[in-house]
C-alpha cells in the first residue's frame, strides 16, 4: 500500500470529494446570488492515519512531495497550505486534532477552473470528520472550506465551489442560494450531456489581483446602490447609474442571476444553451474575466452542430469551457472542437467527455 510505504503505518480512514463544473452563475456567489454547478467524475482522495511523532506529515502523489510541519510552524505554502488551513480551522471549531499522516491523490485537473482546491479541502475535512467522529454536517464543511480558501490561500472567494464539492452529484445540477445556503437538485435538460474542454490557459486566481478586484468592485457597487449585495437587484437597468467599470461588473452579476433563475424552470436544451452563450458573452464583455484562448474555444464549441451552448466556467482568467451537448455526441463534438482549436494555434484537452444525465 502506498500510504504504508510513505509513512510506515496503515491509514485509519479514507475520504474523497469531487471537483465541480458550473453550468450558470459565475461570480454571483460572493454577491449572495444563485449558482448552478454539478459535480464531475474526477475526485480528490485523502487517506489519514495517526503520526508517530508530534508533527503532521502530508504527502502529495501528484507532486511526489512530502512536507512535515507542526502546529507551531509557519504555515507551509503550496498544496499543504490547504491541509494546514483545514486543521487549524477545525481546531478553532473546538476540536483537538492529533498529529496526522495524510496521503493525497487526485484526478481533478489543476488550474482548469474545476475546483481542485475545493475538492482537496472537502476531502480533507471529510477525512477529519470520519477520523475524529466530528459532528459537522456537509454545509458546515463547505463553510470551513471557504474560510480555508480565503484565509490560507488568499482568494476572497464565494462559497459555490465548496458547496458543490460537498453536496453536489454528477446526475443533477445543484441550485444553490448562496445567501441562505439552501440547495435543491435540478434535472439537466433532457437528452443532453456535459462536455468540458481545457483551454490550455491555466488560471491562477489567487496570484493575480483580478478576481479579488472584481469582488471589491461588486461590493463598491452594492454600497453605491444602497443594497446589501448585488443579489438584491433584479432589474439590469438599476445599475446604469454606476460609473465604469462598476456599471458593467454589476450588469453581469444581475443578468447572470436572472439567467440562473430562468434556467431552473425545466427549460428545453436549446434555451438553456442560449443562456450559457449569453453568460459567456457577459463574462467576456462586462466582467472581463475571459482570455482570447477561452473565447476562441467557446466560439468553436458554439458553432458545432449538436452543441446547445458553451461558456467559460470557473473564476476565469484562463481555465476550461463547459458545453451542453446532445446526448451521445460528446466524443465526436470534442474531437472536432479540439481539431479546430489546434488549427487556430492553441492546445486544449478534453477533461470530461461526458457526464451521464437524463436521456
Amino acid at each position: 500500500m502506498k500510504f504504508q510505504r510513505v509513512f510506515g503505518t496503515l491509514p485509519k480512514t479514507t475520504a474523497s470529494a469531487p471537483g465541480r463544473v458550473n453550468l450558470l452563475g459565475e461570480h454571483t456567489d460572493y454577491n449572495d446570488g444563485f449558482v448552478l454547478p454539478t459535480a464531475i467524475p474526477q475526485r480528490t482522495t485523502v487517506q489519514i492515519g495517526l503520526s508517530s511523532d508530534d508533527r503532521h506529515h502530508v504527502y502529495s502523489a501528484e507532486y511526489d512531495e512530502l512536507i512535515n510541519f507542526s502546529d507551531d510552524d509557519t504555515i507551509p505554502q503550496k498544496f499543504v497550505s490547504y491541509i494546514c488551513g483545514c486543521l487549524r480551522l477545525v481546531e478553532k471549531e473546538g476540536y483537538k486534532i492529533p498529529p496526522i499522516n495524510l496521503y493525497i491523490t487526485s484526478t481533478v485537473p489543476i488550474g482548469a477552473g474545476l475546483s481542485s482546491s475545493a475538492a482537496l479541502e472537502i476531502a480533507t475535512l471529510r477525512g477529519l470528520r470520519a477520523l475524529l467522529n466530528l459532528p459537522l454536517d456537509d454545509v458546515r464543511l463547505a463553510q470551513i472550506g471557504q474560510q480555508v480558501e480565503i484565509r490560507y490561500a488568499g482568494l476572497n472567494c464565494g462559497i459555490m465551489d465548496q458547496m458543490a464539492s460537498s453536496l453536489a452529484d454528477t446526475n443533477t445540477m445543484l441550485l444553490i442560494d448562496t445567501r441562505s445556503l439552501e440547495c435543491r437538485p435540478i434535472p439537466f435538460p433532457t437528452s443532453t450531456e456535459i462536455l468540458i474542454i481545457d483551454s490550455g490557459e491555466s488560471h491562477q486566481l489567487a496570484e493575480g489581483s483580478g478576481y479579488n478586484q472584481r469582488r471589491a468592485e461588486c461590493e463598491e457597487s452594492a454600497r453605491i446602490l444602497g443594497v446589501k449585495a448585488l443579489r438584491d437587484i433584479a432589474d439590469p437597468q438599476a445599475v446604469e447609474v454606476l460609473p465604469e467599470p462598476l456599471r458593467r461588473r454589476s450588469r453581469h452579476v444581475v443578468t447572470e442571476n436572472n439567467r440562473v433563475l430562468e434556467a431552473v424552470k425545466s427549460l428545453p436544451a436549446e434555451r438553456f444553451g442560449e443562456l450559457m452563450n449569453a453568460s459567456h458573452a457577459s463574462q467576456r464583455d462586462d466582467y472581463e474575466v475571459s482570455v482570447p484562448a477561452v473565447d476562441t474555444l467557446a466560439a468553436i464549441l458554439q458553432s458545432i452542430p449538436g452543441v446547445f451552448g458553451a461558456r467559460l466556467t470557473g473564476g476565469g482568467f484562463g481555465g476550461a469551457c463547459v458545453a451542453l451537448v446532445e446526448s451521445g455526441k460528446a466524443g465526436v463534438i470534442a474531437s472536432e472542437a479540439i481539431d479546430r482549436y489546434q488549427r487556430a494555434g492553441y492546445s486544449g484537452r478534453v477533461l470530461v467527455p461526458e457526464i451521464k444525465v437524463n436521456s
